[in-house]
This record gives structure tokens, sequence and C-alpha cells, in this order.
């Protein structure tokens, strides 16, 4: 631990301290462009699209790529490379898909600031974009796993025990998405981005004097490996995610579905004009390519260097201090926490948005007894996502005091019950001008619903094939709901085809 010495623990502590307060600078900037609720959900049009790119990068990434995968790596081997190929292939290759169309379908309801918006307006239904906001709590769960991997980078990297490291990265992320909204989301995330790739591509460049073998490094690695045990080393893995040709296939088609959750979607929304999709596209791409590739390697590295680690999530952090200098290490540190706090900013702005513009900005007119004008309506509704932050936090907070046996496991189970939700709604709203609200919010219900099923009852033990078959059941009873149902006025929700 880097708290065995004492100038290396103050330099991490001093690092740590000016990135905290470089990020809360830019929150208290990111404030002029918060004052509505467009503006902190959105800031659409106030950040270059370059840098709106690394945004979704960055987002995308989280502890689940940074500590959760690479702790799946560590445990099972290259099975866990299907996974990666499907981050940086597989989701770009959506967001290519889906990017133009979502955009387009943005300017034509009138610059929607969130998915479940985007989604009620698509279907012309206040219901079914208040079920979606309330499908987005689970992302709740998805928070609690960035909290757990801060707190255990904080833990086995400095010595701050597990519960104050919780409390020091909700108090912080509260503090400058409070602040600055979506513009300081995505400002704090392009530098976060940055320092992402470079901790990345340190990590692959050490194997050369961590595991040795020259240019023929990676061959090396998985000779060391197979000595360890064959299983490691397999295409399949015998056990865990990625043990059957099934369940991979299962993995690519949740990657390529990921790019649907709304804390990435969102970003979509954030840009002012259709050509601003080219730059977007490609530095996401660019980026995610290299932050989801190199840094899983590193679990690989650190089963070879630590075969018995307590805690596989634990393989980064020590592989870390292993592999470089004190002062690398703790600029490396502060890139990990940084990856993990990259997501985090964007899960809280889009749970609270949802909270504040798709529940309240729905109920309160149909609850109150008395008219309440649009501009009422736009500043409580406002008030009500950023004072629901402390609500969130403290929820997820609260939640993480229980350390989960995989960070990987928890995060993947939260986004996959949001996917198998609105999968099917968003793609067939796309595609198809029959999907209805009908067939929507009955495809929400049951998609979300059977994949609560399968996992919380065991009914099906892969979450990845359990996602899949809840998102293939979504689809049909979307399908037959919608042609049973099917007017001429649904027709006209439907974007028309432009060459």
């Amino acid at each position: 631990m880097l708290n065995e010495s004492n100038t290396l623990l103050w330099t991490v502590i001093i690092l740590m301290i000016a990135y905290f307060g470089l990020v809360t600078w830019i929150g208290k900037k990111g404030s002029a462009h918060s004052k509505s609720m467009s503006g902190f959900a959105t800031a659409r049009g106030k950040v270059n699209p370059w840098l709106v790119g690394a945004s979704f990068a960055t987002s995308y990434a989280s502890a689940n790529l940074f500590i959760g995968v690479p702790g799946l790596a560590y445990q099972y081997g290259t099975a866990v490379l299907w996974y990666t190929l499907g981050c940086f292939g597989v989701s770009w290759v959506a967001l290519l898909l889906f990017a133009k169309t979502f955009w387009r379908y943005g300017k034509k309801f009138g610059r929607v600031s969130t998915l479940p918006e985007w989604l009620g307006k698509r279907y012309n239904s206040k219901g079914l974009q208040a079920l979606v906001s309330l499908l987005i709590l689970f992302n709740v769960y998805y928070i609690v796993g960035q909290n757990v991997g801060l707190a255990t980078i904080f833990e086995t990297v400095i010595g701050i025990p597990y519960f104050w490291g919780i409390i020091i990265g909700v108090a912080i992320t509260i503090v400058y998405i409070g602040l600055g909204g979506a513009f300081a989301q995505m400002i704090t995330d392009g530098i976060q981005g940055i320092l992402m790739a470079l901790t990345s591509i340190l990590v692959v460049v050490s194997f050369l004097w961590t595991i040795g073998g020259g240019l023929n490094v990676f061959g090396v690695l998985t000779d060391r490996l197979n000595a360890i045990d064959p299983n490691l080393t397999a295409a399949v893995a015998s056990g865990g995610p990625y043990n059957s040709a099934l369940a991979i296939m299962a993995v690519q088609f949740m990657l390529f579905s990921f790019v649907l959750m709304p804390h990435l979607l969102n970003k979509v929304l954030s840009l002012e004009n259709e050509e601003d999709l080219a730059p977007f596209t490609l530095s996401s791409g660019i980026i995610l390519c290299i932050i989801s590739t190199l840094m899983v390697l590193g679990g690989l590295a650190a089963r070879v260097l630590f075969p018995s680690l307590q805690s596989a999530d634990a393989a980064i952090p020590a592989y870390v201090i292993e592999a470089f200098p004190s002062f690398i290490a703790a600029i490396m540190i502060v890139g990990i926490i940084s990856a993990i706090l990259s997501s985090t900013d964007s899960l809280y702005l889009g749970v609270t948005t949802s909270i504040g513009n798709d529940l309240y900005r729905v109920v309160a007119p149909i609850l109150s007894s008395k008219k309440i004008s649009e501009k009422k309506l736009e500043n409580q509704s406002l008030k009500v996502a950023k004072g629901s932050l402390i609500f969130v936090g403290l929820a997820s907070l609260y939640l993480s005091l229980d350390r989960p046996d995989s960070l990987a496991f928890l995060i993947q189970f939260s986004y996959s019950a949001i996917i198998s939700g609105i999968i099917a709604p968003i793609t067939l709203g796309y595609f198809w001008n029959k999907a209805n609200n009908y067939g929507a919010i009955t495809s929400l219900i049951t998609g979300a619903s059977l994949y609560v099923l399968f996992t919380t009852q065991s009914l099906i033990g892969n979450i990845f094939i359990a996602m899949f078959i809840s998102s293939a059941a979504a689809f049909i009873v979307m399908g037959i709901v919608s042609s049973l149902t099917a007017q001429e006025a649904d027709r006209e929700l439907a974007l028309k085809k432009t060459s």
C-alpha cells in the first residue's frame, strides 16, 4: 500500500486535493449554464463536440472497466477479452447506428433534455416518460458500484477506511454536479479522459519490465498465465460469465445495447448541430478503444504477479503500486480515481435530471389542485433535480456500506435491468412507424420485470443471457401489442425518411 511511504502518501493526497479543487472550480464556472432544466441536463451547444465525445467514452468506462472488468480478468483470464472486444468494437458501431437518428428525433421533438422525455414525445405518452424515469432509478446501484470502486482505491492504496472513502467520493461528486450540471460533468470528463488514456497506455508499457520478454511480452504473459491455470488462457472460460458461446454472444448484445443507457445517450442531446456528430463519434471511438482495452490487460498481468489477492477488484491498484516509481504511481492512482468519477457524475446527473424533468414535471400538474404555469414548473423541476442530488447520494452511500462480492456484477445488473426495459421502445421507435405507446409501455414493463425475476430468483444463472432473453421477450411483446393497437396517428410521430 502507498501508506507505507509517507512521501508517496502525501503526493497522492496533494494531487487529489488539487484535482478535486479543479473539478469544483469547473462546477462553479458551469453554474451560469445550469439555470434552466435544459442547461442543467445537457448544456446544449456549450461544450466542444470533441470534448463531448471524450465525455461519452469516459462515462462509458467507469469503475467497471478500470476496476471491475480487470478484476474479472484476474479471476477468469483471457476469456474476459470478449468483453473488451465488445466495448470498443460493438458498442462504437452501435453508437454510429443510433446517434444520428436519435439526434434528429430530438430536434423534431423540440430539443428534448433526457431519454425519458425523448421516449415520452416519440410515443406521445407522459405515462411512458414517468415509467422510464422510475426505471432509471436502477442506476442508483450503478452509482453504488462506482462508490465501491472509489472506496476500494482509497482503502487499498492510501489506507483510508472503506466507509470514509465512500463519503469522500459521494460528497465531491455531489458538489460539482450540483454547481455546474452537464457543463461541469462534460468538461471534467474530458480532463478525466486524458488521464485515463495515459494511465491505460502506461500500464501496458510497464509489461516490458514487470512481465518481460521484450517484443514477445504477450507471449510470455500467456505462458505464465497458462502455468498458473490453463483455464486462464482459454477462449471460453470454464467458470464465470464467459463460459459458453451463448454467454459470449449475449455479452456482445448487451454491449451493443449499452450505448442506449440514459447517461450516455444524453450526450447526443448536448450537440447543437448535426455536423457535430462526426467529431463526437470519432472522439468517443478513439478514447474508448484505448481505455476499454489496455487496463483490462493489467488484470491479467496482476494475476501473474499477485496470484493470491484477497479481492480480485484490487488487481489494478496492486499492479500500479508494484510496477511504477512512487511519483508516477501517484499520478496513475489519481487517473484511476478520475475514471471512477467520470461515470459517477454522469449517473448522478442522469438520475437527478430524470427525477426533476421526467417525474416531477409530469406528475406535479396532475397532483396540483391549481394550474401551474410553465415558468414556475420549469423552476420547480430544476430545484427538484438539484435537491434530489442529496437524496440520491445518501441512498447510494447507504447501499454502498455493504461491500458487494463483485463490483462488475453489481454494475452489470443495474444497467441490464434498464436496457431490458428500454431497448425495444427505442429501437422499434426508430425503424417501425406502427410502434406506439401501448406497445412501448408493455414492452418496458415486460423486459425489466423479466430481467429482475430471472436474476433475483436465480432462474437464469448468467446475467448476460438473462438480459438477452428479457430483451427478446420485450421486442416480441411490443411487436404484438403495437400491431394490434396501431392507429394512423402513430405514424405521424415517426421520423420521416430523408435521403
